[in-house]
């Protein structure tokens, strides 16, 4: 006889767990994909590029089960401030793929436990998303990179995209409004300076794919520089065709009223040291900034493709170096501070110091000072 107390949907625990696992939503990856993943996602891993970046800054970096060969490398030139937010990631978590996208599908398929969704940038590189998800079986959701100027809706849609990944849409719009509310600072105390007010910069140094890169690497749409309203002399001169590789007689045509080096080019060691070329260089040493003074190091642009937080420091230290007045309410350091501890830090004030402690001097050369050339 049936006991009547029992109900008639009753299901056992682990008919109620394989019902959970089977259960699924549809997502639209940046590639316009229709991705299938399930419903409650826990673990994942973030392949290429920014993309581990994205998910701490989301704050569910807690959901790896493995990282890239990138993120067990100990080094100046390795040191983001996501990663040194979590210095777990070099040391708890197995290898499943080498850098840049380079994924290992049989490595993937040995993880414990296994990631119930790939996260990926840099889809040309490696296997093709639809590839590595047919090898693998597990779902895989391509995201751009983009950036904080011509690429912002890249930037923004990627991190809502993750967001709907793994449950933070809240935290994704937060973050955005986090860039929005920084940019708009930065602007309104800029936008009404005159032309004549305003000095020639030119930023140096820049590093890129290939790693650290000499003085000659520039960035024509520095993003400290646009925000500040700044004039960048590289942006002017429509003549240049390859930003990486300027021409020393360029720079010494433009010859800027104050120059910002990137210090990540300290990494290139030696003669090709954009500090060792504006301290050595007979041509360089001409410049009118050098000859005032007028060089100060700021933190790096690239490691890894663009940190964000480093972007928005670095423009509150252009902004308070070349209009004073207008930043005098700004404290540098407690600025910073303020940026990681918001993007990295999951609101941890005190790791928000200690990874601006590191990152400022993290090439023997203070950042965010005048540099001695």
């Amino acid at each position: 006889m049936e006991d009547s107390s029992t109900p008639q949907n009753y299901q056992t625990s682990e008919e109620t767990e394989t019902r959970n696992i089977t259960e699924t939503r549809n997502i639209t990856d940046a590639l316009g994909r229709n991705v299938e993943i399930p419903k409650s996602v826990d673990y994942v891993i973030c392949s290429g590029v920014s993309s581990l970046r994205f998910l701490t800054y989301l704050e569910a970096q807690d959901k790896i089960v493995g990282v890239e060969r990138s993120e067990t490398t100990n080094s100046a030139s390795n040191a983001k401030p996501y990663s040194l937010a979590n210095p777990q990631f070099s040391t708890d978590y197995p290898v499943f793929g080498e850098t840049r996208g380079q994924d290992d599908p049989e490595k993937i398929l040995y993880l414990d436990p296994l990631p119930q969704v790939i996260i990926k940038t840099d889809s040309t590189t490696g296997y093709a998303p639809a590839e590595l998800q047919k090898k693998t079986g597990i779902p895989v959701v391509v995201v751009n990179t983009g950036d904080l100027t011509d690429n912002r809706e890249d930037l923004d849609k990627s991190l809502r995209i993750i967001g709907q990944v793994v449950g933070k849409e809240e935290r994704a719009e937060e973050v955005i409004a986090f860039f929005d509310e920084k940019i708009a600072d930065l602007e309104e105390r800029t936008v009404n300076v005159s032309k004549e007010d305003k000095p020639t910069c030119y930023i140096g140094g820049i590093g890129r794919a290939g790693g650290p890169q000499g003085f000659q690497s520039t960035e024509l749409t520095y993003p400290p520089f646009l925000f500040t309203n700044v004039i960048n002399v590289a942006y002017g001169d429509r003549g240049i065709i390859n930003a990486a590789d300027v021409s020393k007689e360029k720079i010494i045509e433009w010859d800027p009223d104050i120059i910002f080096l990137d210090l990540n080019t300290i990494e290139c060691g030696g003669e090709r040291s954009g500090l060792n070329l504006l301290q050595n260089d007979t041509s360089y040493r001409q410049l009118k900034a050098v000859q005032s003074g007028n060089v100060y190091g700021v933190l790096p642009f690239n490691q890894y493709a663009t940190n964000f937080g480093s972007v928005l420091a670095d423009s509150y230290f252009v902004g308070k170096m070349i209009y004073p007045d207008r930043f005098r309410d700004v404290d540098l350091e407690n600025k910073t501070i303020e940026i990681y501890t918001f993007l990295v830090c999951k609101g941890n004030k005190e790791l928000g110091k200690e990874i601006y402690d590191k990152i400022i001097n993290v090439y023997g050369v203070s950042a965010f000072t005048k540099l001695e050339i």
